[in-house]
């Protein structure tokens, strides 16, 4: 049985081809929603260009063709002209002969979500009629004709008041136009709901801030739209909202792994404003940020008394050590001996508070994954013996990233000898699979065939000091993978799959390719700094443009497609960054985009430097060529 709105369908479209006006529906992008058998009967269409779909620019280029507007000197101009029109989507009524002798009017209407409506109506017997009545207008009555008259000016003081209306309309139309544009630019999704939480405007982002959802969702329910946990966590938010009490919160997309921040407005009765904003490289860095402020805190809090017990360990073993030269009973000599091995391992147990607390700096950049699993795959082979059996599958390949290969390699290889201590001498297998998920981590998973992780384990595995290894583990192997996770802006999960499992998951940056000259956009806002900088590229083959704010930057980037590089300061004119220029260049595949550097004189410790080299290159301030040169050459690599 067909549905409801298949029946409801044919319904709409029988008293569609009912009607003695031609009709057509074009839709924001100039396709052919809909028309009736009069719209293609009255132009003598054919077939394809009354399907849903067609181009509006194909059928007026048939019917220049074709001859319906007479002769034509330009047909491409006459076909441009025409299709510009069009994408103003502005009102119009106009009336015109054909080519056959018929004459018809052609009004248009635009629609609220984009694209317009015409009727064409055949107005040939009307205007014959209109041609015999001035012709017997002579004879009639002085008083009719006074009376004509009357009306006739009554009918211009009309038209008058129509066209001031018109204008009005017009201007409404554009400011319309111009605020949907507005919005439609903004790195967000704005929408509203209605009471019954029917979505009744939009401005076309959601898929962009939340991928996998659909751009048009004006009517639907944002039940529907956005998914049962994406839903739930949006509900008692939107409930206060409408209720008349705003809120600002934030959300992770399980379907879209990203962070979602979200400010609800009240509309009173009418309902609710949405703003979403897709926040997910900002937690990221923010949690990374969090982390070194910890591991400073940290480090500041246990110094001090490391030091202190290392002065009291020092103490124990220089005594100790004479205590073994005297001549002393057996069981005192053990004794002593074991108060020793005590006291060195208190000694390690320090050095790995310390790696914990300080550690380096995470220092990303550009990354060969393949060359990176191999170099991995020799060094964690060497620590497993040979009824071990260490098994990458890697879904990347030779794909460029931007990490830290010197941390990670280090949590990996914690990762794999906590596998092998696992297997506990037994023939087995620790796997190692990578993949992108959702362009948003790089997903990294280590398991082994063992036993798995306790109950307790999982649950206090990333504390510090816990360890399932009695007194030969120091309780600081997983919790320092967390550190280093952390620190990247990432995050970790355990779980039991068979064996252990541990999932590590990295921020996803590709890292730029090295450059090759061609056109480069220099960005800098010291006039003398640009110009020794822009000498520089010039002799290494560049032609450069230049700009000194992040919105001229933006702009030109938008208009030259051709740009090789973009060379960019951190700190730019009127309070903007470079981040801020980064974020606002023009949305396309990362391969398609010109890769982008940062420069700066900002100590790497501060917080803008650090939250610029976790998502791109950053040159040192000062450079010469030959570090300049280095640096695009090496696509970033310090």
């Amino acid at each position: 049985m067909p549905s409801h709105q298949a029946r409801t369908d044919r319904m709409t479209m029988a008293g569609l081809n009912m009607i003695q006006q031609a009709l057509s529906i074009y839709d924001q992008d100039l396709r052919l929603v809909q028309c009736n058998r009069r719209f293609r009967s009255m132009f003598d269409l054919p077939a394809e260009l009354t399907r849903p779909g067609a181009g509006f620019e194909d059928t007026i280029r048939f019917l220049c063709e074709s001859g319906e507007y007479g002769p034509i000197d330009d047909l491409e101009e006459a076909i441009r002209v025409r299709v510009e029109k069009a994408l103003a989507f502005e009102p119009h009524y106009l009336e015109r002969p054909r080519a056959n002798g018929r004459v018809i009017s052609v009004e248009g209407a635009p629609l609220p979500e984009g694209g317009w409506v015409t009727v064409y109506t055949d107005i040939t017997e009307t205007k014959r009629q209109e041609r015999l009545l001035r012709a017997r207008s002579a004879e009639l009555s002085a008083e009719l004709l006074t009376r004509a008259e009357e009306l006739a000016a009554t009918n211009r003081a009309l038209q008058a008041t129509n066209s001031a209306l018109e204008e009005a309309k017009r201007e409404l139309t554009e400011m319309e136009a111009r605020t949907r544009l507005t919005t439609e630019m903004l790195p967000a999704h704005v929408a509203h709901v209605n009471p019954d939480r029917i979505y009744t405007y939009s401005n076309r982002r959601l898929s962009r801030i939340m991928p996998g959802r659909p751009a048009h969702i004006v009517g639907l329910h944002i039940a529907d739209v956005l998914g049962r946990q994406a839903y739930e966590a949006v509900r008692p938010y939107l409930d206060a909202a409408l209720a008349g009490q705003p809120g600002t919160f934030e959300f992770t997309d399980e379907a879209s792994s990203r962070r979602i921040r979200t400010a609800l407005t009240p509309n009173g009765a009418d309902g609710a404003y949405i703003m979403s904003m897709d926040v997910t490289e900002e937690t990221q860095t923010r949690a990374a940020l969090t982390q070194t402020r910890r591991r400073e805190l940290a480090a500041q809090m246990t110094s001090g008394m490391a030091h202190d017990f290392s002065n009291l360990l020092t103490i124990i073993l220089g005594l100790q050590s004479q205590l073994s030269r005297m001549d002393l009973p057996e069981p005192a000599q053990g004794l002593v001996g074991a108060t020793l091995a005590a006291a060195k391992r208190g000694g390690r147990l320090l050095d790995r508070i310390a790696d914990t607390t300080s550690g380096r700096d995470h220092t990303p950049g550009p990354v060969v994954w393949s060359d990176f699993l191999r170099d991995f795959a020799t060094l964690a082979r060497s620590a497993l013996t040979e009824d071990i059996a260490l098994v990458l599958d890697d879904d990347l390949g030779a794909r460029r990233l931007w990490l830290d290969s010197g941390l990670l390699q280090d949590s990996l290889l914690n990762l794999v000898l906590n596998a092998r201590d696992a297997l506990a001498g037994q023939p087995g297998e620790i796997r190692l699979e990578s993949r992108c998920l959702k362009d948003t981590w790089l997903e990294i998973t280590v398991s082994d065939t063992g036993p798995g992780f306790t109950d307790k384990a999982l649950d206090k595995a990333l504390t510090p000091f816990f360890t399932t290894k009695g007194a030969e583990g120091s309780g600081l192997g997983l919790s320092m993978v967390y550190d280093m996770t952390q620190r990247a802006g990432g995050r970790m999960r355990l779980a039991n799959a068979g064996g252990a499992q541990v999932t590590l998951d990295l921020p996803w940056r590709e890292a730029p390719q090295p450059v090759t000259p061609g056109l480069a956009l220099l960005v800098e806002d010291s006039p003398e700094l640009r110009r020794s900088i822009r000498d520089m590229l010039v002799a290494m083959g560049y032609s450069v443009i230049e700009a000194s704010a992040a919105e001229e930057a933006r702009a030109i980037a938008h208009d030259l497609p051709d740009l090789v590089m973009i060379l960019s300061d951190l700190t730019l004119e009127g309070g903007s960054t470079g981040l801020d220029l980064l974020e606002a260049l023009p949305e396309a595949p990362l391969q398609d985009r010109p890769p982008l550097f940062f420069m700066t004189s900002l100590r790497p410790d501060h917080p803008l430097h650090r939250r610029a080299a976790a998502r791109a290159p950053v040159l040192q301030k000062p450079f010469d060529q030959e570090a300049l040169t280095g640096f695009l050459s090496l696509g970033g690599e310090p």
